[in-house]
């Protein structure tokens, strides 16, 4: 039985609407009652502005991804120095232990 609690992803929610209305659109194209000539213009105002749309999108989802691959750098760099110093504490730690042990 499929899981109905199922969540859809942005990036599938923005793909669906995008099919939906190139679907309505090609729809509406088909049964207008217009000119092929007329018709082939207003085509071309769409792709335009869908290609515009297309290529603003495109940047955004760019600058989100450089704005997580920063977050990722900036937590990477986190760990290491938190790795180091423990590293460094736990030479600390076993040279005083060896230190009193041979002693």
């Amino acid at each position: 039985m499929p899981n109905q609690d199922a969540k859809c992803s942005p990036e599938t929610v923005v793909l669906a609407f995008l099919g939906g209305a190139i679907g309505g659109m090609i729809a509406g194209i088909l049964l207008a009652p217009k000119a092929g000539e007329e018709t082939r213009h207003e085509l071309k105002g769409y792709a335009r502005k869908t290609e515009e749309e297309v290529i603003e999108k495109a940047k955004e989802a760019r600058a989100a991804l450089d704005e997580l691959i920063e977050q990722g750098k900036h937590f990477v760099a986190e760990k290491r120095a938190d790795v180091e110093a423990a590293v460094t504490a736990g030479k600390e730690a076993m040279k005083e232990k060896m230190d009193k042990c041979c002693s």
